[in-house]
């Protein structure tokens, strides 16, 4: 059966969290020939349809979308394919990624979003390329904006790099403003990073590790920020936002009626550089892990609404990359099967963060970020992506069961709660837990 055959599929006896469509209540739903069909009060559905699913229990929301995510191909498939990382984004419930472009060769050109695209890769999950913004990701010449947005591209960015030439970025956000197009920055002057591997704090002088301030990733939102404000109608996303100060200059440019969004990842919103303990490299990431007084300036921004969207940065790095001496150990993590439970686990249950803002942030708020039409909501006539999960269920994370085929994750052996219980695409099940 195809993703999108004509089928219909009733959703019974759940709870519906729906921020854009502002339903939090029991609701049943109807997926009918890959659309929302129908969302009413229980049992008044009428009509009879393919297949029935009871929810009872469970939260029914809109399907997740991850805007951060490197699925790795072309090039290096040792680390994860599409096949593989779209099936741990089906286990954590996440119906849409967007794929990052620093692979090898780099996507800098319609032809690579166009076959990232195609079926052949066997995702399971809606796949959205996020093409490179200069010509292999040099910082230097700027790809056709306009090509790649047209074979299907949702932004551009140099992720894993900054755009450091202060003109350049300038060029970008014009283009993009002509466009309606995001441009993502990777916000890290590398000049005051370069050769170094974690926060710039006491755990990295008492481990004796070249370190990376704060100020590097806040000077150039900063800079950005204000470039966005002087460009009207630019779209600026800031990914994986991590510093108190980086936070403060995004508030500035949404004061200020700038287009800016930003993005969150579950490990800095969940562990501070003091977890990387004894030289653990399963806690090198960039940006790094920060201090406790970012890890709380990013909660209250996850509350107050300055962040737009939990993303993940899913970076599937192979053993051998992992298991060296930390100065050697690639930077990331994997993330897609815990990014719901972190959120829940410690957002919810420990800093008291609304279940409705959560689902928010993995649903309507990513979907405005990347103006991902017909997707973030269960509004009649969108595309049938939900997501099902039980936020009380408890479970312990064991990574040689992740779908993934990387194992490089601080959160093994994890208790924690809330859980995946169905992911749908299309009206399709692509994923239901055992």
């Amino acid at each position: 059966m195809s993703r999108h055959e004509n089928k219909s599929l009733l959703i019974k006896g759940g709870h519906v969290i729906d921020p854009a469509a502002k339903i939090n209540a029991p609701m049943d739903v109807l997926l009918r020939e890959g659309r929302v069909a129908e969302v009413a009060p229980p049992n008044k559905i009428r009509g009879s349809a393919d297949e029935k699913f009871d929810a009872r229990g469970l939260i029914v929301a809109p399907g997740f979308i991850d805007l951060h995510v490197h699925l790795r191909e072309p090039g290096q498939v040792y680390k994860e394919t599409v096949a593989s990382g779209t099936a741990a984004a089906a286990v954590g419930g996440f119906t849409s990624v967007c794929t990052m472009p620093n692979t090898a060769p780099v996507v800098d050109t319609p032809e690579w979003v166009v076959w990232l695209r195609s079926p052949e890769r066997g995702a399971v999950v809606n796949v959205f390329p996020v093409a490179a913004a200069t010509r292999s990701s040099r910082g230097a010449t700027l790809t056709d904006f306009s090509a790649l947005q047209r074979a299907g591209a949702v932004a551009v960015t140099d992720d894993g790099k900054p755009i450091l030439d202060e003109e350049v970025m300038r060029m970008a956000l014009r283009l993009g403003a002509e466009l309606n197009f995001p441009v993502v920055q990777h916000a890290e002057d590398t000049r005051l990073t370069e050769n170094c591997h974690m926060n710039a704090g006491p755990t990295s002088f008492r481990l004796g590790l070249r370190s990376m301030p704060a100020s590097a990733e806040a000077a150039i939102v900063d800079r950005d920020v204000t470039f966005a404000q002087q460009i009207r109608e630019s779209r600026l996303h800031v990914a994986h936002l991590s510093t108190s100060d980086a936070l403060k200059a995004v508030r500035r440019g949404k004061r200020a009626k700038a287009r800016v969004t930003c993005e969150v990842t579950p490990h800095h919103f969940t562990l501070i550089d003091e977890n990387v303990g004894e030289y653990n490299t399963h806690c090198k990431m960039n940006p790094p892990l920060r201090s406790a007084v970012d890890r709380e300036a990013i909660l209250v921004a996850l509350t107050d609404g300055t962040v737009d969207a939990i993303a993940t940065d899913h970076a599937p790095h192979a053993l051998h990359e992992k298991q060296v001496e930390f100065e050697r150990a690639a930077f990331g993590v994997t993330g897609l099967e815990t990014a719901l439970a972190l959120a829940i686990t410690k957002l919810h249950r420990e800093h008291r963060i609304p279940l409705t803002r959560i689902v928010e942030l993995f649903t309507a708020g990513p979907a405005r970020v990347f103006h991902l039409h017909g997707r973030g909501s269960l509004a009649r006539g969108n595309h049938a992506d939900v997501t099902l999960f039980d936020p009380k269920k408890h479970w312990t994370f064991d990574a040689a069961k992740s779908r993934s085929l990387s194992r490089n994750t601080p959160f093994d052996g994890w208790q924690l709660t809330g859980k995946v219980v169905a992911t749908i695409v299309g009206g399709k099940i692509v994923y239901r837990a055992e």
